[in-house]
């Protein structure tokens, strides 16, 4: 390699002193600043997923939730309820059918207290309790506290081998009053739908006329506890299994409390279990106070009367109202 040619001091080319001179005296245009090198075009940081997560993250979070599945490190609470495997798998599951099936608009989640108990009372309807568990999605997916629905569900679900254990890890429970209470006072938000077999069994002919609520232990059960009762209209259930006909025979002879006729069960088969792509508005309407009634509040007859009749009026009234202001059964 050659040698590098020094300049003796003083014979340093007259352009390079004039410039240099200029720049230092204020006089002139200074050399501009050279410009840092870049080793290739600048790039913006790489978008994170909707979901908050990576790919790397989300492969990572599933085999740890894999491992503590293996490993039986995992919590549940006395009634049977697996968080963990709702949130990661059961709402999973449940999620496309919420979003892109039924495509759910929820209404009034304000209403559900960020804290604390509270009993949610819902119309039910549909051939098959799918209004619950869809329910249960919308108080999960969008309540902005992260809040858990705890459903109450009849003893036909829990004598069934596999639909009793995800009942139990999902979080429902028996719908008796001791275990209402005893959720509704450790904070839980709680959802009943009284109408029960008479309002899910119901033929078509009757859709959105609510049954009857019962002998308002639901009411009884939240004075107790002292919380408040929101009531909750569901629109869109009623659809998606038109039931046209009731084989009680064989009903009876199956142990079930109706055996439904539609216009593609039992005709196609399997087939016919598939429900119909309705739109659904759920509608969680003001909360009724009741912490401010005696303690012996819940042992008059006439109030459990007047409050089970005000929630009744309460849900009739909004059904009537979204009907109304809905477009179509299916858009």
């Amino acid at each position: 390699m050659a040698d590098a040619k020094v300049i003796p001091f003083g014979e340093e080319p007259r352009a390079r002193r004039k410039a240099r001179r200029a720049g230092h005296s204020g006089r002139g245009t200074a050399l501009a600043p050279v410009p840092e090198a870049r080793t290739g075009p600048e790039q913006a940081p790489a978008p994170r997923p909707a979901g908050g997560r990576t790919l790397d993250e989300r492969i990572a979070g599933g085999l740890a939730f894999l491992r503590r599945r293996i490993t039986g490190d995992y919590e549940v609470d006395d009634f049977g309820y697996d968080k963990e495997l709702t949130d990661q798998v059961l709402m999973s599951l449940l999620r496309p059918l919420y979003e892109k099936y039924f495509r759910v608009e929820v209404k009034g989640m304000e209403n559900i207290p960020a804290e604390g108990g509270a009993l949610i009372v819902a119309n039910h309807s549909g051939t098959l309790p799918l209004d619950g568990l869809m329910l249960q999605v919308a108080v999960h997916d969008n309540h902005p506290a992260q809040r858990h629905l705890r459903l109450l569900a009849a003893d036909l679900v829990f004598v069934l081998p596999v639909m009793n254990e995800l009942a139990r890890k999902a979080g429902h429970t028996l719908a008796c009053a001791e275990d209402a209470q005893r959720l509704l006072e450790r904070g839980e938000i709680v959802g009943v739908m009284p109408e029960g077999f008479k309002g899910i069994g119901k033929p078509f002919a009757d859709r959105y006329k609510l049954q009857r609520f019962g002998r308002g232990g639901f009411v009884s059960t939240a004075l107790k506890a002292g919380v408040p009762i929101v009531p909750c209209s569901i629109v869109g259930a009623e659809e998606i299994y038109p039931m046209i006909g009731n084989a009680k025979t064989l009903a009876r002879v199956l142990g079930l409390p109706y055996f439904p006729v539609t216009p593609t069960f039992p005709w196609l088969g399997p087939l016919g279990g598939v429900p119909l792509p309705t739109k659904w508005t759920i509608q969680f309407g003001e909360p009724i106070p009741t912490d401010g009634y005696p303690a012996e509040a819940a042992d008059d007859p006439m109030l459990m009367f007047n409050l089970t009749d005000q929630v009744r009026e309460t849900i009739q009234h909004t059904l009537y109202k979204l009907l109304v202001q809905r477009r179509s059964v299916f858009f």
